[in-house]
């Protein structure tokens, strides 16, 4: 986002803006929702097989002969589905294909576009790493910007300049080369037209008619040369195109039935790649048609596969319940079979005369505790007249304690005579 902010116009980081509030829209309203579900879903799952006792083989081994026969019925249901609901649903199946398929390759487009952007803040932290380590070294700082981008412009067309270059050398080497053996043939012919003449000289008798000829010929052209210098350099250039024409001519000649099976040739590459095309268009259909398929498919395994945990689970459920049912109704029939035993020793075992016991002991504590509640009210008025006539008393005596006390402090106030069991203060 930096980077786009330094080298970007308004419009091109707005646009960026946008499409990046678009990928985070999508990964918080869809991705991560939908991942978190499976998520907690999976846990769920883990959780509920912990809390579930521990299996042996032998119910392994029925449990996988259950999934065996649910997965068999599973497919017999889908394919009685697929013949029944097939010709209703053939307008909407393409679409609801196209739709799978779309939104498979979104999630996969999602991930890598997040991957990528994970590389490219890993690249972009090395870059400035880098770009630290190149300043402490030089000194210099790395192009930026417009400068960056002028720099690899001038770059480019320095490189297509080089590549044209190169182009030229290559082709001016091959028509070098070509006009190279184009000398050497003949060179050639003409070293075997000497041969031949030579030989023919040599039959008749005449040998060194040609070389005398020839240098003749070379006299009078070099006495000539300057007077008909034009009129031979005519001469010489029809003479060239005469013969060049005349190997034209053998060329097209040599070549016309190589052209001709070429012209063939690509007239069934063209029916090739024509059949090629339709055969590759027919491929992609009946492959998003496949993988439609096999992803309602793959969806309804999924379905049933969870349809059948939860089945196990209450399975389970109701197994366990059923234990439990089955020891309460032992104890019963424990509890049945003590109570009527004619033992009396069995008899006192049972529950049913444990819990007599127990009740007849209470009843007989609360009627203790009511015949003692019954005492208590009873007693409550003169207990608690008793209870007021030792406090006065406490009083009295506290308040003669008192008088005792300041009799001894002051003698002078007055005397008292104790008579009659009273106290009479005399001053």
């Amino acid at each position: 986002m930096q980077h786009a902010v330094v080298d970007s116009k308004p419009e091109s980081l707005m646009k960026r803006l946008e499409e990046e509030i678009k990928f985070n829209s999508y990964l918080c309203t869809e991705k991560f929702p939908r991942e978190l579900e499976s998520k907690k879903q999976s846990l769920y799952f883990l959780q509920k097989v912990v809390s579930e006792p521990a299996m042996g083989q032998s119910d392994l081994n029925e449990l996988e002969t259950k999934i065996n026969e649910v997965n068999a019925q599973i497919n017999q249901l889908i394919e009685k589905r697929m013949m029944k609901y097939e010709p209703v649903d053939s307008k909407f199946s393409m679409y609801r294909q196209q739709a799978s398929i779309i939104s498979r390759k979104k999630e996969a487009k999602a991930e890598e576009l997040q991957t990528a952007k994970e590389e490219m803040s890993n690249m972009e932290k090395q870059m400035l790493q880098k770009a630290n380590q190149t300043r402490e070294l030089d000194g210099t700082e790395v192009l930026k910007g417009d400068e960056f981008k002028r720099y690899v412009n001038k770059l480019r067309s320095k490189n297509t300049f080089y590549k044209k270059k190169r182009l030229e050398i290559a082709e001016i080497t091959a028509e070098y080369g070509i006009l190279q053996r184009t000398e050497e043939l003949l060179k050639q012919r003409h070293e075997a037209i000497q041969q031949q003449l030579q030989a023919i000289e040599d039959k008749k008798g005449i040998s060194g008619y040609s070389y005398t000829q020839e240098e003749l010929e070379r006299v009078s052209a070099a006495k000539s040369e300057m007077d008909e210098m034009k009129g031979r350099t005519l001469d010489n250039m029809s003479e060239m195109v005469k013969k060049l024409n005349a190997l034209v001519a053998d060329k097209k000649s040599s070549l016309a039935p190589v052209i001709k099976e070429l012209r063939q040739l690509r007239q069934n590459c063209q029916e090739l790649t024509q059949q090629c095309d339709e055969k590759k268009v027919q491929y992609d259909s009946c492959a998003a048609g496949l993988e439609s398929n096999r992803s309602t498919l793959e969806q309804e395994v999924k379905g049933l596969r969870e349809e059948c945990i939860q089945e196990e689970s209450s399975y389970h459920y109701t197994n366990c319940t059923k234990r439990n049912l089955e020891v309460q109704l032992q104890r019963a029939k424990d509890e049945m079979k003590t109570y009527v035993s004619p033992d009396p020793q069995d008899r006192r075992k049972s529950i049913r005369e444990q819990y007599t016991r127990m009740i007849l002991e209470q009843e007989n504590l609360g009627k203790k505790l009511r015949e003692k509640q019954k005492a208590v009210r009873e007693s409550h008025g003169p207990n608690m007249k008793q209870a007021k006539m030792w406090r006065d008393f406490e009083q009295l005596m506290a308040c003669k304690r008192e008088c005792f006390l300041k009799q001894q402090n002051q003698a002078s106030v007055g005397q008292i005579i104790q008579e009659g069991g009273e106290d009479r203060l005399v001053l």
